[in-house]
């Protein structure tokens, strides 16, 4: 049993995709894991959008594809298989740059035989998408199609059409609130209540999922008021971006934008923090 790290710490996290691996690298450091997700992955009930890009892709011209996850990824490859043949939708790539932003559209794309054009470094966040996009050839006049997840990233389609692209959105699903809010209630009320002095953030939409949640039972100031006596650590800069618009305090980024280093380096640097924000 870990005797350093947490030292018994209660650790809140609303992932939900990863909740069982997140649950084990808390207790690996010696934490006590309160893992409620915030987020439901579902399909969009309708496709038209990215059926409307195979059209595009297989008779007309995509100059540019932006990935932006890999589940995305697999799953709109997944919903042209199933109108067209393989051998022409990999015919029709040939004329379009493959953009993937960090790793996990990169093995998407590789478990189908495909390559990237180019891999966004990180912290894989729309600036570092727009600057290697710079970096490469200009957009102007191009045809860039953006696979979005979950939502929208305005400002990365802003600065592609502020350049002069010719953007088109691809959604390929979406998130919703859980079925049942009963748990994340729990432990947002956990939190308010001063019971849970670590809060690891794993995902930008589940920063406005809670938001949601705490806005509908009149909870949002006394829930930022529990934060500031917390360590909130932020997995990078596109969850950190979704906690300063949302007024949240950011104690801690990890030196890598991955699950395992942020819950290590928090582990690390927890009573450090704590004690200087309690005073």
């Amino acid at each position: 049993m870990a005797t350093v790290g947490f030292n018994g710490l209660t650790v809140v996290t609303f992932e939900s995709r990863m909740a069982v691996e997140i649950a084990r690298l808390i207790e690996r450091h010696g934490g006590v894991p309160l893992v409620t997700p915030a987020l439901r992955e579902i399909p969009l009930d309708d496709n038209s959008a990215a059926l409307k890009f195979g059209v595009q892709l297989t008779t007309e011209r995509v100059d540019m594809l932006i990935l932006l996850t890999g589940v995305g990824t697999t799953a709109m490859f997944d919903l042209l298989k199933t109108r067209y043949p393989w051998s022409s939708i990999v015919a029709a790539l040939k004329q379009t740059a493959l953009v993937a932003r960090g790793p996990k559209p990169v093995a998407a794309l590789k478990a189908l035989g495909l390559q990237p054009t180019l891999t966004v470094p990180e912290p894989n966040t729309w600036i570092e998408v727009v600057s290697t996009l710079d970096e490469y050839r200009p957009v102007k006049g191009l045809r860039v199609a953006v696979q979005e997840y979950g939502a929208s990233n305005p400002d990365l389609l802003e600065a592609l059409k502020q350049r002069g692209g010719d953007v088109f959105q691809v959604p390929i699903y979406r998130w919703a609130l859980p079925k049942d809010l009963g748990p994340l209630r729990q432990s947002l009320s956990t939190i308010i209540a001063g019971k849970a002095p670590v809060l690891l953030i794993t995902n930008a939409a589940q920063v406005d999922h809670v938001m949601q949640v705490l806005g509908k039972d009149g909870n949002v100031e006394p829930f930022r008021a529990a934060l500031k006596k917390m360590v909130v650590a932020s997995i990078g800069p596109t969850a950190s971006e979704r906690l300063r618009h949302h007024e949240w305090p950011i104690d801690l980024e990890p030196s890598h934008p991955k699950m395992g280093i942020l819950v290590k380096e928090t582990s690390e640097q927890v009573y450090s923090i704590l004690i200087s924000k309690r005073g």
